[in-house]
């Protein structure tokens, strides 16, 4: 039993070459389109719902971190609430990321992530 078990390995190996995928290739045209796209999607900045903070707070920090009115504020905590994130910002990676860090110091959880 144990020289099948090597006549089989011994197989495999001999058709590993025939077996394994080819590359293909893909026209350098569609490459650089979708790059040029992904590079001219926005970033948005994403903040997630948590055990800790109030909602009297979170909305609080949209108004002084974003400018945001009391209603726009409490809709988007409200978001945060019930759906778990809201999406507080967009722009530029440099402002997302300043914007998540401002998050962060307000005690807030929040994250980036390039617009789909």
């Amino acid at each position: 039993m144990a020289s099948s078990t090597a006549d089989e390995i011994a197989g495999w190996v001999a058709e590993a070459p025939r077996l394994a995928a080819s590359p293909q290739a893909v026209p350098a045209e569609t490459v650089v389109e979708a790059t040029d796209e992904a590079q001219d999607a926005p970033w948005v900045t994403i903040v997630w719902d948590d055990p800790v903070n109030l909602m009297h707070y979170v909305t609080y920090v949209f108004q002084k971190l974003f400018g945001y009115s009391k209603a726009k504020a409490t809709e988007l905590m409200m978001q945060v609430h019930s759906e778990g994130k809201a999406v507080v910002s967009s722009g530029d990676r440099d402002k997302m990321e300043n914007d998540v860090r401002r998050l962060h110091a307000a005690g807030l959880w929040a994250t980036m992530q390039q617009d789909t």
